[in-house]
């Protein structure tokens, strides 16, 4: 059986480092996920025009207009 567990009193500035820290690991997070849903995006547009001729890039860069 455990004996008792000491609780560490954290001051404020380790509170708000330790909030910092959770905040940059959710925006990793959330940056990951982000990175994920484009791939998936992306995964399902090449199976769906799997087969399909392709643009060359000359068309479609006047197409565009980005010349």
């Amino acid at each position: 059986m455990l004996s008792k567990i000491e609780r560490k009193v954290m001051t404020e500035a380790a509170i708000l480092e330790k909030i910092e820290t959770l905040n940059q690991a959710v925006v990793q997070l959330h940056e990951r996920v982000e990175n994920l849903e484009d791939l998936h995006d992306l995964e399902a547009a090449i199976a769906e025009n799997a087969g399909k001729p392709l643009i060359p890039w000359e068309k479609a860069k006047a197409e565009l207009e980005l010349e």
